[in-house]
């Protein structure tokens, strides 16, 4: 039986193959008696299971030796606090506010530290990206943080910014929530990564934050302890019980990822020219339809996350519900925006795409 496809922006869809191999190893992990969710996290084999993830994160992301990876809880949302504990040291920080997300985030942050909204693109209502020339930074920021992919309103980071060049010392901050292993990153201009799983990673639960080594030991005192990334890094990320079975279910999307290398491409860069083309597939449709519409800059649309609108918005409960019909899930936009938001995730297989479009071609025909 073919499932339905599932555009949800997250909890998100994870690969049949990894939801299949979980399911094998439900009531028996590897002979050895128990499910993943009954083992003690301190155990050998939640241990092995721990350290086989995180090198195969290492892998695929090549995550430099200087850089900590930490299996976090709380998700995005409590790194918008964590993050200024452990780094403004009660200074300033620059926020830049390009969506919804690092818009809660610099709200969150001036609860323990001076926050600069360097740049911002709510006069576009969100569907530009400030250009990198026009950002305020500050002289004396302990960091400056964007968020690299806005779920929401679908704007996408396709460069990180070269905070030197632009003349600032301070470490760049990306919460990459909702394209984190769907490309490379360039680790020569960040300082911490974050996100949560939830995306394209895992079921929700587990948070990753991957942090450069020099940017460890400066929690404000009120820091709980649970959330210090010094003492986490110094736990291996068992200082506190961490979310088990989404770190196995992450390490198990890990190795899938690593699997798909095709064609000289690393898994990574396979999984990077598979957004490229899901993406072009849809835009170009929706651009060249005349029936729908997205909003977003052409330089900045997101791969992962496609906002679109139909033209005559009285049309969209008849839209949902045909594309339930046809086994096309989660598709109604996020509240704050309205219409149609198609989240195209690693998981999501071309052949998912190739269905929605023709959807929607047979829908604009009906209705044009």
């Amino acid at each position: 039986m073919t499932r339905p496809f599932n555009f949800s922006a997250g909890p998100a869809a994870l690969p049949e193959e990894v939801l299949h191999q979980a399911a094998a190893e439900m009531l028996d992990w590897q002979g050895s008696g128990m499910s993943v969710m009954e083992m003690s996290h301190r155990g050998k084999e939640f241990i092995s299971i721990a350290h086989q993830a995180e090198a195969d994160l290492r892998e695929i992301l090549a995550i430099p030796a200087n850089y900590k990876v930490l299996f976090m809880q709380g998700g995005a949302i409590a790194e918008n606090a964590i993050l200024p504990m452990n780094l403004a040291r009660g200074g300033q920080t620059d926020y830049v506010v390009t969506g919804s997300w690092s818009q809660k985030s610099a709200k969150e942050a001036k609860k323990y530290c001076g926050v600069n909204v360097a740049a911002s693109n709510e006069a576009d209502r969100h569907t530009t990206l400030p250009a990198y020339g026009t950002w305020q930074l500050s002289d004396d920021a302990a960091y400056v943080h964007v968020c690299s992919n806005e779920t929401i309103h679908g704007v996408e980071m396709h460069e990180l910014p070269d905070l030197e060049a632009l003349g600032s010392k301070a470490p760049l901050v990306i919460d990459c929530s909702s394209h984190i292993a769907s490309r490379p990153i360039d680790w020569s201009r960040v300082g911490v990564a974050y996100g949560g799983a939830q995306k394209n990673i895992g079921p929700s639960g587990l948070t990753l934050v991957i942090v450069r080594e020099d940017l460890l030991g400066h929690a404000l005192s009120i820091t709980p302890s649970a959330f210090d990334y010094q003492i986490v890094a110094n736990n291996d990320s068992m200082y506190n019980t961490p979310p088990t079975y989404a770190w196995y279910m992450a390490g198990l999307v890990f190795q899938w990822i690593k699997r798909q290398q095709e064609g000289g491409l690393s898994g990574i860069e396979a999984i990077e020219a598979r957004a490229i083309a899901k993406a072009d597939l849809l835009y170009d449709y929706i651009d060249t339809s005349g029936f729908y519409v997205n909003k977003v800059n052409v330089n900045c649309r997101s791969r992962m996350n496609i906002p679109f609108f139909l033209n005559n918005e009285s049309l969209n409960d008849a839209f949902l519900s045909g594309a339930k019909e046809a086994g096309l899930l989660q598709l109604k936009g996020h509240k704050s925006v309205g219409g149609m938001r198609a989240s195209i995730y690693n998981a999501m297989p071309l052949a998912g795409v190739q269905a929605l479009v023709g959807y929607m071609k047979h829908f604009a025909a009906r209705h044009g």
